[in-house]
């Protein structure tokens, strides 16, 4: 059985038949795409997000279109640019056929594919604002599991699968970045700055007050991994300790 089927049996749900069908072949999709991906992008990484954004939106005071959250939530890494080449607008175009293509009205169509495009972080600099309380959902559900333990697993899944070195005392974190900036792979970087170049950037980013509290939970986290990994690799450049201390 699906997640969503579980899901949707599982309590009374006001949503049309329409949508039913719609959220499960868009997870039959997703999940049967991100098969065997390696890089922390893959369909348990998506489940999380959707769970997540699905507890948040249920938790807001205000109304929030589900629909929406759930969708932008399936399809958010449908084409991550850090796949296509730096290229932001392949993953909102093929959400934008996807939807297109399976019955879904013009107004959730565009909504989904706004949310696919200014989801990501591109950087501290980066001035694109999340425009809908939808999509604030669904951006704080992805970066929640950015950061804390799921955080932490995954950043070292990535590195290892772009070929990044674990820690070189040569390359300083670059802590201001503009979207075109941290989107340059041809810049060398490691894993552990990544920790300073936006993990621990995302403190001060949440929109709504469950992921802010969420998200300082799992922020503390970080800051005492991070803290016992420059130990252990016994780092004697005091910059790379001092920095931490800034984020605390």
């Amino acid at each position: 059985m699906l997640l969503y089927e579980q899901l949707f049996t599982s309590q009374q749900s006001k949503e049309k038949p329409m949508t039913t069908e719609l959220l499960l072949k868009t997870e039959a999709m997703i999940r049967e795409k991100q098969q065997n991906e390696a890089s922390g992008h893959d369909w348990e990484h998506t489940k999380r997000v959707w769970k997540m954004a699905r507890r948040l939106a249920q938790r807001e005071p205000q109304s929030v279109q589900t629909e929406v959250v759930e969708l932008a939530a399936l399809l958010h890494d449908i084409a991550d640019w850090k796949f296509h080449d730096g290229d932001d607008t392949v993953g909102p175009r093929l959400a934008m056929e996807w939807l297109r293509d399976n019955g879904a009205d013009e107004d959730t169509v565009q909504h989904v594919a706004a949310i696919i495009r200014d989801l990501s972080y591109k950087g501290s600099e980066n001035k694109t604002a999340m425009q809908t309380l939808e999509g604030k959902i669904v951006q704080d559900a992805d970066r929640l599991d950015a950061v804390g333990y799921i955080g932490i697993a995954r950043t070292f899944a990535y590195g290892g699968h772009a070929g990044q070195a674990l820690f070189d005392p040569t390359i300083e974190p670059r802590l201001r970045l503009t979207p075109d900036e941290y989107k340059d792979r041809t810049v060398k970087a490691t894993t552990v700055n990544h920790f300073y170049e936006k993990l621990l950037q995302l403190k001060g980013s949440y929109h709504t007050e469950e992921a802010k509290r969420i998200g300082e939970e799992r922020h503390r986290v970080m800051i005492q991994f991070l803290t016992g990994l420059l130990e252990d690799l016994e780092v004697e450049e005091p910059r790379f300790h001092e920095l931490i201390q800034t984020f605390d």
